[in-house]
Order: C-alpha cells, then structure tokens, then sequence
C-alpha cells in the first residue's frame, strides 16, 4: 500500500491520539495536500519543524497500529466480506429459485453496507 494512502487512513483510525499540532499537519499535508513550506508559512514556523511534527506524528501511527492492529483487521475483513459476495454471487447466477435469490441479495445489501 502506497504510504501516503496507508497514513491517512491511519490518521483517521488513530489521529485523535495525536498532538493537535501533529493531527493538523499530517491533515493539511496527506490529506490536503499542502506542502511543508505552505504548512509552515501558514503556522509561521520553519519548514523543517513542521517535517519534524508530522515525523513524529507518523511514528506515533504506526506504533498505535503495530500494537493494535486496527487497520490490518479491518483490510481483512473487507477482502473476506468481499470474497463473500463474490460466492453469493456465483450461487446467485447457478441457481433460478427465486425465494434463494431474494435471500441472497438481502444478504449481498447487508455485506454491501460493511465494506
């Protein structure tokens, strides 16, 4: 997984137990996409202290997700729901009982809702 995909979405499982400067500048630089010289104009520090911060706050993620593994369980279920409906679907496609159908997409909506 690319980094900056992998630390925003930790970022929103695991930001709140960040610094408030920490959550603000790994906001503005992986999810709004600023630049360490526009986060520090807009802060009035150095560009380098803001790299500082959101290293820092990147480290803290990735200690929170190595203890809890929040993120990883969640990307597994995903692909094991997603495996899921796939075998429904081909039961869906096999099989013509319509009262079977119906209990399959009933199912297929629900997984749906969890991914």
């Amino acid at each position: 997984m690319e980094k900056k995909v992998e630390v925003s979405i930790l970022w929103e499982i695991y930001g709140k137990l960040l610094t408030e400067k920490q959550y603000e500048f790994i906001e503005d630089y992986y999810n709004n996409d600023l630049s360490l010289s526009e986060i520090a104009e807009n802060n009035e520090i150095t560009r380098q202290a803001v790299r500082d911060i959101i290293k820092k706050g990147e480290k803290k993620l990735f200690e929170y997700e190595e203890k809890l593994g929040i993120m990883k369980r969640t990307l597994n279920q995903e692909k094991k729901i997603e495996k899921v409906l796939l075998e429904l679907t081909k039961i869906q496609q096999d099989y013509s009982d319509k009262e079977i159908a119906n209990v399959l997409e009933h199912i297929k909506k629900e997984l749906n809702y969890l991914v």
